[in-house]
């Protein structure tokens, strides 16, 4: 897709760090939530938010291929 123009980005959880670091992906933020989660807990919409606006900082400012990010927010299960 980068070869066409199209600019990506993967949002993945930690727990396949090791794995999708050997896929030499351009962007990547990784999350440390539960497996299945990389966007938080189910409608938790302001934590979802953040990660993909974290996702587009990460697409606007990464100057070169294979950057990964580390995302700050912690995993909040609960009632939202």
């Amino acid at each position: 897709m980068e070869e066409s123009g199209i600019v990506t980005v993967v949002i993945a959880t930690g727990v396949f760090s090791d794995r999708i670091k050997s896929m030499h992906l351009p962007r990547l933020v990784s999350t440390n939530f539960p497996m299945g989660r990389p966007l938080g807990a189910p409608l938790d919409r302001e934590m979802q938010k953040e990660v993909l606006l974290s996702a587009l900082d990460l697409i606007e400012n990464a100057n070169e291929a294979g950057v990964t990010t580390v995302f700050k927010g912690r995993y909040r299960p609960g009632n939202f």
